[in-house]
């Protein structure tokens, strides 16, 4: 049974959205807006929905990845290709504040559910339009997911060792990326509707675009200097020591010391202070050019203590460190019981329960929640479009669709 729970007082209660999105950057912007109260209809198609449904893990059948991405959403089938479709969306965005979709360009249109159709019969309507490359510039026509993303915007280039290849995250970094921007641009375009006199407007941007501006200072340098970035491993070109480290249980920690003082108080909570007088480590621009000497010199004082030694050594000396946690060891870890960041929903799917992080910030007044995982498929088909569209149950039926 989906929990319920007065939404009322959640920051973003009154605002609702359709998801015609699928996969994940679409679908994560919406789960960020649900978070926090947004009423969000997810319209998939029928029979399958959304093919993450079908990706990673699953249990009894069911997909884990789709519950965590598509939480506190409603789920209703639609065929977009259909004219029962193109109705269904055209209906449900009467009241609609947002659309967010990741179709290829020009698929909407081709539908009959572009935004100059959709804005005509709601003129305050914001349409979130998250593709590969964007829908202008010459390569607009073109497919584009997270991984090819991350290639091109510059990630994988620069990511790994020198003498290795490129390396791709090891989760979806631009989808979620994306995600998260598409989540912030939302509530701008609805903030910016109160001054455009109640008229919606197109946000529009390409996957590896928020991944681009979050490379750090790389087009800077480029430009005033030339440089390219490349790959060196954990390092990072602007500030040293940066690296993970090995200690003697052969556990890893990751450590940063920019801060000349942070430096300093590290290398007396290992007992090596004359690191910092060492004319090669005097400052972070030295330090950054004998990056490869002072990574060694670390890791041969931090290799003689045990992981858990040396994040007491580092806690009492007031230097920083944290371990590389795998997934088991954040379950255990009392700071992420204390702050929250697993929670745990009922799931009739599931028969029980389901773990997955929480909501990110804690609102003083008016927190968001997980009220409950991501729908079973079309399981809001009779609400939505029975109950609030008006559409004929048997006329629905004999087109293939199904009612809980």
């Amino acid at each position: 049974m989906v929990e319920q729970i007065d939404t009322e007082n959640m920051p973003l209660h009154g605002i609702k959205v359709i998801d015609l999105a699928n996969f994940l950057a679409g679908p994560l912007s919406s789960m960020f807006l649900a978070d926090f109260g947004a009423e969000v209809i997810k319209v998939e198609r029928p029979g399958t929905g959304d093919e993450v449904r079908y990706w990673g893990h699953n249990k009894d059948g069911v997909g884990l990845m789709y519950k965590l991405i598509n939480r506190n959403k409603k789920s209703i089938t639609a065929d977009l290709r259909s004219p029962t479709g193109v109705e269904i969306v055209k209906r449900l965005v009467e009241d609609a504040d947002i659309v967010i979709e990741n179709y290829r360009k020009g698929t909407l249109e081709k539908w009959g559910i572009g935004y100059d159709t959709l804005s005509k019969i709601n003129p305050g309507l914001i349409m979130v339009r998250i593709t590969g490359f964007g829908q202008t510039g010459p390569n607009s026509h073109r497919p584009g997911f997270g991984t090819l993303a991350e290639g091109y915007a510059g990630y994988a280039y620069i990511t790994g060792y020198p003498d290795r290849p490129p390396l791709l995250p090891g989760f979806g970094l631009a989808d979620d990326t994306a995600g998260l921007m598409g989540a912030y641009l939302a509530m701008v375009a609805l903030q910016a509707r109160t001054r455009n006199g109640g008229k919606g407007q197109i946000v529009d941007f390409g996957i590896y675009e928020p991944l681009f501006t979050l490379l750090g200072p790389q087009v800077v340098d480029y430009d005033q200097l030339g440089v390219v970035q490349e790959r060196n491993g954990s390092r990072l070109p602007f500030t040293a020591p940066r690296n993970t480290y090995r200690t003697k249980d052969n556990k890893w920690v990751s450590i940063s010391g920019s801060a000349q003082s942070t430096f300093e108080r590290m290398c007396d909570a290992l007992n090596v202070p004359e690191l910092p007088k060492d004319e090669r480590f005097l400052d972070n621009r030295l330090r950054i050019e004998n990056s490869i000497a002072l990574d060694d010199a670390l890791q041969e004082a931090i290799e003689k203590v045990d992981r858990d030694e040396l994040i007491s050594l580092f806690d009492e000396f007031d230097a920083a460190a944290a371990p590389c946690n795998n997934i088991q060891e954040i379950f255990e870890d009392p700071h992420f019981a204390a702050r929250e960041n697993i929670v745990a929903v009922e799931d009739d799917e599931l028969s029980g329960s389901i773990r997955m992080q929480n909501v990110v910030g804690k609102l003083s007044k008016n927190p968001g929640k997980v009220r409950h995982a991501g729908p079973k498929l079309g399981s809001s088909n009779a609400e939505i479009l029975l109950d609030k569209l008006g559409f004929d149950k048997e006329e629905l039926e004999t087109a293939g669709y199904t009612f809980d």
